[in-house]
């Protein structure tokens, strides 16, 4: 049996792509723990594409402002082969990006691909939000814009195509966006929404943490090309407030260690987590999937071993497309449920 590989198996394009994000990234974090948004401002100038009305590859894109003062939106996605079609009802699936809390949004090019595939693959209507990033505004802003998105959708469904069914919504996010979706679950479930019912929750390589270092943050420490613990531990404080008990071992931060919120009594979605091999995370995302089947919630885990943080947005990975698969089914069977 061949032994398994000691470092990720990538593409140049791909490694190119990594190098150019690590760099910038790191380029702008600033020492006094504040960013330079100039700097970033440049960089994603060249890669943030505009919605779009005429679709493309089958999906039109429309921008929606709910709070203009805190730049709050969303890009809409909807698939053209299902629009005006009152026969076909589509899942709602509210998506959250990445980057830590602290970088990008949802008109990345990266981001308007992957909830582009999202919207005519599953197929689904997608809601990609725009929630404000730290270390200018810190936690609870971004769970807070979260929720308030689920309160204007169901406020403003006319905004939504008509066949756009929220009585099967999942929430869904990849990393930094996979906590603000756990979190904004679970205050979904606190509040025992009426015209909105969250059935799912797609948590893709979620950005976790603690202040104990994992045997993955060690042993991965140079191999994870985007993800390592100066890079996270910066973020972390970039994110919280400081005061009393904002530390990473916080329940927003450890959602399963010692400060874990009970949710045993909550009506919680199905959750799909998803870990990969090289993502020094994956230690803290393994121990979210025992947390949940612990609380007897149903959870399943998909686990990509030779896959790094973030890979499924590189659409020449072969794994990129099987996850989009693993997406689809799982939001298949849980409207199957409900049918």
């Amino acid at each position: 049996m061949a032994a398994p590989p000691s470092s990720p198996e990538l593409p140049w394009r791909t490694r190119i792509q990594l190098s150019i994000i690590s760099k910038f990234n790191d380029a702008s974090r600033r020492r006094d723990g504040t960013v330079n948004r100039r700097l970033l401002r440049f960089f994603e100038s060249v890669i943030r594409t505009p919605a779009n009305s005429n679709p493309i590859k089958g999906v039109w894109t429309s921008d929606i402002t709910i709070d203009s003062s805190r730049n709050l939106w969303f890009r809409l996605f909807v698939p053209t082969q299902f629009t005006g079609r009152g026969d076909s009802q589509l899942p709602v699936v509210v998506f959250f990006h990445g980057g830590g809390f602290v970088y990008l949004s949802p008109d990345v090019k990266s981001y308007d691909i992957v909830c582009r595939r999202f919207a005519c693959k599953f197929p689904a209507v997608v809601v990609s939000v725009n929630y404000r990033l730290a270390p200018e505004h810190r936690y609870p802003a971004q769970y807070e814009d979260g929720f308030d998105v689920l309160k204007f959708l169901v406020g403003e469904k006319s905004l939504l195509p008509e066949n756009a069914d929220l009585s099967r919504c999942f929430l869904a996010g990849d990393s930094a966006g996979a906590n603000l979706a756990h979190h904004v679950a679970k205050r979904a479930c606190e509040s025992k929404f009426k015209d909105i019912k969250i059935i799912g929750l797609m948590a893709i390589q979620p950005f976790f943490g603690g202040e104990e270092r994992t045997e993955a943050e060690i042993e991965l420490a140079g191999v994870d090309l985007l993800v390592s613990v100066s890079r996270t531990d910066w973020m972390w404080n970039a994110f919280m407030p400081e005061g009393e008990g904002m530390n990473r071992d916080h329940e927003v931060i450890n959602v399963s260690g010692k400060n874990a919120a009970n949710i045993s009594v909550l009506d919680f979605p199905a959750t799909l987590v998803v870990v990969a091999g090289f993502d020094s995370l994956k230690d803290w995302q393994r121990r979210y999937y025992e947390w949940l089947k612990n609380n007897g919630k149903e959870a399943y885990l998909v686990e990509y071993p030779n896959m790094i943080h973030a890979f499924y947005v590189f659409p020449e990975l072969p794994e990129s497309g099987h996850l989009i698969s693993q997406l689809r089914d799982f939001i298949h069977n849980q409207c199957q449920k409900i049918n």
